[in-house]
């Protein structure tokens, strides 16, 4: 079987915190090859490892991201209800992440959220300075951001993450990104052999390693993106 990178989301986020540098520490220490994370943008304009547009789930805040300083959310407890009276951890950097990871040489799989699209200048200010590790790459659900991404660093690889309503036609035309992400439930030959007929690489999120595609995956995949990367290295390591 080929060896196929694990992507650790939003860090080893089944057994930890999710999007926090213990999540991150966590999935290097299982072993996983990759770290997927979110990053949104402060009213002062930083970029910050957070997945929701609102902050409530995680700081009981009532308020949206973009409506915060990042002074403000540094003094923001992160955790679930009960817990988050206890919590150390706070919303990260994606300097402080990047940090990190260059630290290790652990590529990041960095998606970008919603509130980019109405502020895109912090995201250009950090494509044209950053240095990422090897491996890594950006993805998106806006077309809009992975577009700027290619345009500002044609260099790094870029994927756009498919819903619904996405056309698998367009996959041949679609040049400013060079691979799919996808839920597992699209893991089956009619979008396999798109991506095949169009040349791009797929990796497949939600991953649990129970997936029985994992014993015998397809030579378009390129990762998994999974809250487990111990499990599935597990089957990997099984089954090389």
């Amino acid at each position: 079987m080929k060896r196929i990178p694990i992507f650790a989301h939003r860090g080893a986020s089944g057994y930890t915190l999710e999007n926090t540098m213990k999540a991150f520490e966590k999935a290097r220490r299982l072993g996983a090859d990759g770290i997927e994370l979110d990053v949104q943008c402060t009213k002062d304009n930083v970029l910050v490892v957070y997945h929701d547009f609102n902050l409530f789930r995680l700081t009981g805040v009532k308020k949206n991201i973009i409506e915060c300083t990042y002074d403000e959310l540094s003094n923001f407890t992160l955790g679930k209800p009960l817990l988050r009276r206890f919590s150390k951890e706070r919303i990260p950097t994606l300097k402080q992440v990047i940090d990190w990871a260059n630290t290790y040489k652990m590529p990041l799989n960095i998606e970008l959220k919603e509130s980019l699209l109405n502020n895109q200048k912090p995201l250009i200010d950090m494509l044209q300075r950053m240095v990422l590790p090897e491996g890594s790459h950006f993805s998106s659900f806006h077309d809009e951001l992975i577009r700027i991404v290619k345009m500002q660093r044609p260099d790094i690889e870029t994927a756009f993450i498919v819903t619904k309503a996405f056309n698998w036609n367009d996959l041949i035309t679609s040049t400013h990104f060079d691979a799919v992400h996808a839920n597992k439930k699209y893991y089956k030959t009619k979008y396999l052999e798109a991506c095949t007929k169009a040349n791009k690489g797929i990796r497949f999120y939600a991953i649990n390693g129970t997936e029985s595609f994992l014993f015998d995956p397809h030579s378009l995949v390129i990762g998994w993106i999974t809250d487990f990367p111990d499990r599935v290295a597990k089957i990997e390591k099984k089954h090389k």
